[in-house]
């Protein structure tokens, strides 16, 4: 279990938690874990087999407290809302920025940076580890491209120049990825992004993967009352999650990719764990996807500084705690939204 800004997760299977006076305590077969005062708190949100006492639920509702049910692995399920709550008013303020062209670029912008910044980390991490001369060069190359990019996108105009700066450097990225994969380099090797159907087996791998971390990212707007579907970096499309994808492109190199990249270079995925299908697709067998379903949960349960929350946060709820920062900014408590770059 966690404190983060004022909300509590809770993770920790079997656990139950009751309202004692003004005191959420926290039990976990029958031994209290943890406890707090209940004004303390904005708001809890519980992972799977999680149990709340009916008086806790019913203070929660009372209070306008906020209460997120996920499943074990993430994903929204519920959320309890009294009979006054903010999020009304948090969605008008989504609303009024994504139809505010400044509000949009500012927000984007910040979005944008974070990406570009936590890709070019991942660059210069496997630049500095790389085996050879010819991969170090690829990858800082596309490092100082990245470098170039931040600064390019402080300054852009519209979004459109935006969204034409993020992919210039993503081309880069991509175009060097190759470089750090060590292991069946002839299988893995990157050539360009393929998605619907994913065309070899490193597409096949990271779509997998990046389709998990935006269903985390879902949950997290939903968890806190935003409109997953209104975006600022994506462009708005019928049942398209824009915002869950803003959401994640912070953390597509410091979570997904660096799993990809470790359960290759380990040799945890080897190339018998794909299968070809009809019209040149490729995907996951079903021994694979196990093996990406495993490594998932357990990447998410590391921890990792978050300078903004001021704790460790596992990287499982950074989506959530992101969430949260941006409502605080859009509700205008405070001038930006940071985006999350780990140390």
């Amino acid at each position: 279990m966690k404190q983060i800004l004022n909300t509590l997760y809770v993770q920790t299977q079997g656990s139950y938690l009751r309202l004692d006076h003004d005191t959420l305590k926290v039990e976990v077969e029958k031994q209290q874990m943890f406890q707090i005062p209940l004004h303390h708190l904005g708001g809890i949100t519980v992972f799977g087999n999680v149990l709340l006492s009916p008086f806790l639920i019913h203070r929660c509702a009372e209070d306008g407290r906020l209460l997120v049910w996920l499943s074990e692995r993430g994903r929204f399920k519920a959320r309890l809302a009294g009979a006054t709550t903010g999020n009304i008013l948090l969605r008008q303020a989504q609303h009024s920025a994504a139809a505010d062209p400044g509000a949009t670029l500012h927000i984007a912008r910040y979005v944008v940076a974070g990406k570009l910044q936590n890709t070019r980390n991942v660059l210069l991490r496997a630049a500095r580890e790389a085996k050879t001369e010819a991969d170090s060069s690829a990858l800082t190359q596309a490092a100082q491209i990245h470098g170039e990019s931040i600064r390019s996108a402080e300054t852009v105009s519209d979004l459109d120049k935006l969204r034409g700066v993020e992919g210039y450097a993503a081309k880069a990225y991509f175009g060097a990825f190759t470089a750090m994969v060590r292991q069946n380099r002839d299988t893995f090797a990157f050539t360009e992004r393929s998605r619907r159907p994913p065309k070899d087996p490193i597409n096949a791998l990271l779509s997998f993967v990046y389709t998990l971390l935006v269903g985390d990212c879902l949950a997290a707007c939903e968890g806190v009352g935003l409109d997953p579907q209104l975006g600022w970096l994506h462009a708005v499309r019928p049942g398209r999650p824009a915002l869950a994808l803003d959401l994640m492109e912070e953390l597509r190199a410091p979570i997904a990719d660096r799993l990809v990249l470790t359960l290759i270079n380990r040799a945890q995925l080897k190339p018998d764990d794909f299968v070809d299908r009809p019209g040149g697709s490729i995907y996951l067998t079903d021994e694979g996807r196990k093996t990406v379903l495993t490594a998932y949960p357990k990447r998410k349960q590391e921890e990792i500084s978050h300078t903004i929350a001021g704790t460790k946060v596992p990287l499982g709820l950074v989506a959530h705690v992101q969430a949260r920062l941006l409502a605080r900014h859009l509700r205008g408590d405070v001038p930006t939204y940071q985006p999350f770059i780990p140390r």
